[in-house]
């Protein structure tokens, strides 16, 4: 692994970072967060047309950059410095590689240009209580996640023709402002039971929540009877995607079927375990960076502050007992950033699946970070108004949404198998 950043990766993070300082501050996120949309339009106008966020990751063939996961997540990072606001990872890290990895040609045609160029956003339809475990980083997605046969989640039916939807999900990632909502159903019943993909453009009822994180819009998506487009489907029923996986495939090939495009096979069938297992890989890579962002950046606040706040005649920031603390905040978020850089990479070059302990040490990191800032920032640190909060409720919106920590880590030690079960290999 070459840890130096090339030139062209260098100018993503500086454009960046230029970019959010001046329009992304502790008030303009206030701002943003309470507006219908959940974000600033005129900032998502910015990020996609003008620096092509959305694409980074795309194929040219399909209007995108043609970068790899590694500069996406390093886009993240910059984001999650700010705490911005977007459909950056609802639309691009989410949903596109799903429409990449299983739409049609037609399909990825149509779709995949409009979401480079920022004009169409998505979002993935999983409730918020099962993303990760639909991800492949908390559990085995080969589950009932989608429904499984009981009562619960999303319901698929076709009569005369014509795809229906039943069902809900709660806490979908921008789920209230997206165009699209890529929503996974089950259907077949007990004897032929599987899970499929559909494109929902309307008639689906989208109720904005509460959220901790204000940062994180989240929506409860209700389907009664709503017309859907098979993902992958060319006039007839293809691209059905069965749970029933393998036991033996590992990360590598589901890396490869992910980002090639290549998950349908000649008869059409395509093996969405294995995407989702994929995309949950990169997802968590982009996160991890994204978490290492904030961390880094609440920990520059915060030694910001002890300069400047004095107690008994001197600075603050001057006691060893400080001193001590900051020094374990900041090797903690440098180990983290070296795991998610180290992740993005790996993901990129089709290595072994390291993104959900990457996203664990991230998470882990902001977590104690944020804590860290309200208590160095004394009174101040604990009104809600102080930036501070900002990034604790990030932290805590994150580990549960797509954590927590000891559940990524207890999950990637029992795919490696470390404890138990068989015989060690020497």
């Amino acid at each position: 692994m070459d840890a130096t950043f090339t030139a062209e990766q260098d100018e993503i993070r500086r454009t960046l970072r230029e970019l959010l300082l001046k329009r992304c501050g502790p008030e303009e996120v206030r701002a943003a967060v309470r507006t219908a949309d959940g974000h600033d339009p005129g900032l998502w106008e910015s990020l996609a047309q003008q620096l092509g966020l959305p694409g980074l990751a795309l194929p040219e063939a399909y209007g995108g950059v043609g970068c790899s996961v590694t500069e996406l997540a390093l886009a993240a990072e910059e984001l999650g410095r700010a705490l911005a606001p977007s459909p950056l990872l609802a639309t691009a890290v989410l949903s596109a590689p799903v429409v990449l990895a299983l739409g049609s040609e037609s399909q990825r045609a149509a779709l995949l240009p409009r979401i480079a160029s920022g004009e169409l956003t998505a979002a993935l339809a999983v409730s918020g209580a099962a993303l990760t475990t639909a991800l492949g980083l908390t559990g085995d997605n080969r589950g009932d996640w989608a429904g499984g046969g009981r009562a619960g989640g999303v319901q698929a039916r076709r009569a005369d023709g014509v795809w229906r939807l039943y069902g809900e999900a709660d806490q979908v990632l921008d789920g209230h402002s997206a165009d699209l909502l890529i929503v996974p159903a089950h259907t077949g019943g007990f004897a032929r039971s599987r899970t499929l993909f559909f494109l929902v453009r309307e008639g689906a009822t989208r109720v904005r929540q509460t959220s901790l994180d204000e940062t994180r819009s989240q929506c409860r998506v209700q389907l009664r009877d709503v017309e859907a487009e098979l993902l992958g489907a060319d006039g007839e029923v293809r691209g059905e995607v069965r749970t029933e996986v393998r036991g033996d495939i590992d990360g590598a090939d589901a890396g490869e079927r992910g980002r090639a495009g290549a998950g349908a096979s000649a008869g059409g069938s395509a093996d969405a375990a294995a995407v989702l297992s994929a995309v949950g890989d990169s997802a968590a890579a982009v996160l991890a960076a994204e978490a290492v962002g904030a961390a880094d950046r609440v920990l520059e606040r915060t030694v910001e502050y002890v300069r400047q706040r004095e107690q008994f005649g001197r600075p603050i920031g001057s006691f060893q007992a400080v001193k001590h603390r900051l020094a374990d905040l900041y090797v903690g978020v440098q180990a983290a950033r070296s795991a998610a850089y180290y992740a993005a990479w790996a993901t990129a070059e089709g290595q072994e699946r390291v993104g959900g302990l990457a996203l664990a040490q991230a998470l882990e990191a902001l977590r104690v970070t944020a804590s860290e800032a309200v208590q160095l920032h004394g009174g101040i640190g604990f009104t809600w108004e102080h930036e501070a909060h900002l990034y604790f409720k990030r932290a805590a919106g994150d580990e549960l949404l797509f954590g927590p920590a000891h559940r990524l880590r207890a999950y990637a030690a029992e795919e490696a198998r470390l404890f138990g079960g068989g015989e060690v290999a020497v």
